[in-house]
């Protein structure tokens, strides 16, 4: 019997930034050139209209310094550091028991020996699907953590928008960004960070 030697966990990680590096509202940054295009249409026709303002927030900054995020990244990784070390706890113990096989093994009967290559053959079938099924529910709760995230700041965004007489919101993120250029007095991120912090601190 062959047991192969295996790796117990990955350690997740929040990939809020693809969501806020995407955030637009009134509308959407694609990747395809056509799809800029559009964007592009888009941006110098409201741009013609006098009474029309658009402004930016820089995502990275954003995530920086957002209570909320904060929160939810720490939480998220104290959970994935837990089971992290349960699994690799797990995953010690069975391989103490694999090496402790191989070292008893040559005073066993043949059955003995069939007998105990069953038993840690099932029980690394078991610790590979109690792995599996820990990794699966932490991308699932992280997913539901984004969306959350992702939610909260876009219904804020819509409100600010409104509030404001602004007709678009840009986002901004360095490397991944439509974004080329934009006049720093456009930049919103401050003001907006304020009252994201300012309404999570009333909500708690």
């Amino acid at each position: 019997m062959i047991l192969k030697k295996s790796t117990y966990w990955c350690t997740p990680t929040l990939k809020s930034v693809a969501f806020f590096a995407t955030l637009i509202i009134f509308t959407t940054a694609c990747s395809n050139d056509k799809d800029k295009q559009d964007k592009q249409h888009v941006v110098e026709k409201i741009g013609q209209d006098n009474n029309a303002t658009i402004v930016y927030v820089n995502s990275d900054t954003l995530l920086t310094h957002y209570e909320y995020f904060k929160v939810i990244k720490r939480n998220f990784e104290e959970k994935g550091k837990k089971a992290q070390a349960d699994l690799q706890a797990r995953g010690m113990a069975f391989q103490r028991e694999v090496a402790e096989y191989q070292r008893t093994a040559g005073s066993m009967s043949a059955e003995q020996r069939s007998v105990t290559e069953q038993r840690l053959s099932k029980k690394q079938q078991e610790l590979s699907a109690y792995n599996q099924n820990a990794s699966n529910a932490l991308a699932k709760e992280e997913q539901l953590e984004n969306e959350k995230l992702y939610n909260k700041v876009a219904d804020f965004l819509k409100k600010y928008a409104k509030d404001k007489g602004y007709k678009m919101v840009l986002s901004y993120a360095k490397g991944n960004s439509a974004l080329l250029y934009a006049d720093e007095s456009l930049d919103v991120t401050k003001e907006v960070i304020g009252e994201l912090n300012e309404s999570y601190k009333n909500e708690n």
